[in-house]
């Protein structure tokens, strides 16, 4: 298969926060990858240099084909990644005074100059698809959190990715709202979306990745297929994580 992404000796600093340590790592057309790890090792900083929202300080990063130079090099490069990389963040970021229909046509009509009419028939099959077509002509804030979320969702996908990147999408959930969001990001998987996704949902992460990477201080201590990793992690920085999270 064809990698989507790929990390070569990739570091981040943030100041003299050694952030992201020589970073080695390919994701393939297809491949859910799920990263898990402590708050504050460097998962959401990870994905969000994959479109460029943060940049590196050396190393390699190729994004479907395109190659991002360090310090914020080729920008030609960068806006061709962000019309092939949707991104669902923890907060919803949507325009509060448009519709959501009109959240969700934006995009396609401001970067990709879809007309109108195309950019609503989208909208209105997005929302069908994450299940809440009958929301179009309400504005964010008559919905709740796990709806606003797949807004969001359908949002990116109206710019028709080839790749998801999902930084902690239920971490601003209540309870209730949290399995409506990860039913829609099952759906994906099943469809063959390649997907990288930041989240500390661990059943979700056994059942839907096909491979799990565990981040610490910054470096990838352990990755592999999700019962290898639950059931038998190798590193003990991995076991002490997993014994942590897995008994509450």
């Amino acid at each position: 298969m064809a990698h989507i992404v790929k990390m070569q000796g990739m570091n981040k600093y943030f100041g003299s926060l050694h952030v992201l340590k020589d970073i080695e790592l390919t994701v393939e057309s297809g491949e859910v990858v799920v990263i898990i790890g402590a708050s504050g090792s460097g998962k959401s900083t990870l994905i969000r240099c994959v479109n460029g929202l943060e940049e590196f300080e050396s190393g390699q990063l190729t994004v479907d084909n395109r190659s991002l130079a360090p310090r914020g090099g080729n920008q030609r490069s960068l806006s061709a990644i962000r019309k092939e990389v949707g991104m669902v963040f923890q907060q919803f970021n949507l325009f509060p005074h448009l519709t959501v229909k009109r959240n969700i046509m934006l995009a396609p009509i401001k970067v990709k100059s879809t007309r109108e009419a195309d950019a609503e028939k989208t909208a209105l099959r997005l929302l069908d698809r994450v299940g809440i077509g009958n929301q179009a002509e309400k504005y964010p804030s008559q919905l709740s959190g796990g709806q606003q979320q797949r807004v969001a969702i359908a949002r990116a996908l109206a710019m028709e990715p080839r790749l998801m990147l999902f930084d902690e999408p239920t971490s601003a959930l209540d309870p209730e709202m949290i399995g409506e969001v990860l039913d829609v990001m099952r759906e994906l998987a099943k469809e063959g979306m390649t997907m990288m996704v930041v989240t500390h949902e661990m059943g979700f992460a056994r059942e839907v990745a096909d491979r799990v990477i565990y981040i610490h201080e910054g470096q990838i201590v352990e990755q592999g297929q999700p019962d290898a990793v639950f059931d038998n992690p190798q590193n003990e920085r991995t076991q002490a994580f997993l014994s942590r999270v897995l008994s509450h």
